[in-house]
């Protein structure tokens, strides 16, 4: 966070502004202000360096926000917050990137954050911008593998046929595009995927049988769920469809996707 450890919190918060000659009583007041919009006024008069890493990084977002600068560099902000507080951070940050005019770069290794706040995506892969575009067009058409897991997506290569979509391994997904013919990449959002824990009576086009290696919490009351089967896939239901399931480790059950699910893309 790179405080002023020897000064208090409130202190770090009114450098800038002070070095822009607003008055001590002035950038006390905006100061607090921002403070307080992070959550962490009753820390104003801490000395920096008795502060535990998340308070830092929220004291260091707070001074970055109080100058309202016309170019904003947020390199991994919620790196050193603990869930719940990154949770609330990310919303606070991201009203805040709205409301303000300027130049907000946002550098981050985190797919949720990119895609929860960002307007347009950059995506280096190998030191080198490998696509752009709106986090619709990002999701609708990855270019590469790296991408497609990067934002979350279950992706396959295979070839297309007449809608009939064949990987390797992996059984044939029926999928919508009955046009395109080749060699080609299918791309499934873990939330288009649900799961049973009978064979379904559904209306969707594919379903098979899998087993539950891994569960983990994807927050917002949402849950992952790692399978193994003819295709290993990416879940993401609701704690509460999680808890109905009784979902656990080595869990058998079945999954089910529709064709229009299935995105499919040239190589």
């Amino acid at each position: 966070a790179r405080l002023f450890g020897r000064a208090s919190v409130l202190a770090n918060v009114g450098f800038g502004l002070r070095a822009r000659g607003v008055s001590r009583v002035e950038a006390a007041r905006r100061g607090r202000d921002w403070l307080e919009r992070f959550e962490i006024a009753d820390l104003s008069a801490t000395r920096s360096d008795r502060l535990s890493g998340g308070q830092a990084q929220r004291v260091a977002l707070a001074r970055a926000f109080a100058t309202e600068p016309a170019i904003l560099l947020l390199d991994e902000p919620f790196s050193a917050l603990d869930i719940a507080t990154r949770t609330r951070t990310r919303s606070l940050l991201r009203a805040l990137l709205r409301e303000r005019i300027g130049v907000r770069l946002l550098v981050t290794h985190d797919p949720f954050e990119a895609l929860a706040i960002a307007d347009r995506i950059v995506v280096l892969e190998d030191g080198a911008v490998v696509q752009q575009g709106t986090v619709d067009e990002i999701r609708a058409r990855p270019r590469s593998r790296y991408i497609a897991e990067f934002i979350g997506l279950n992706v396959l290569f295979g070839v297309v046929n007449a809608g009939l979509f064949v990987s390797n391994p992996g059984p044939e997904l029926v999928v919508a595009d009955i046009a395109m013919r080749g060699s080609a990449i299918a791309t499934i959002a873990p939330n288009a995927i649900s799961m049973h824990r009978t064979v379904p009576d559904t209306s969707a086009r594919n379903c098979w049988p899998v087993v539950v290696v891994e569960i983990y919490d994807a927050g917002d009351a949402r849950m992952r769920v790692v399978v193994d089967g003819p295709i290993p896939l990416t879940v993401e239901i609701t704690a509460a469809a999680a808890l109905s399931l009784e979902l656990q480790q080595g869990t058998r059950c079945w999954v089910s996707v529709k064709a229009t699910e299935i995105v499919i893309s040239e190589l």
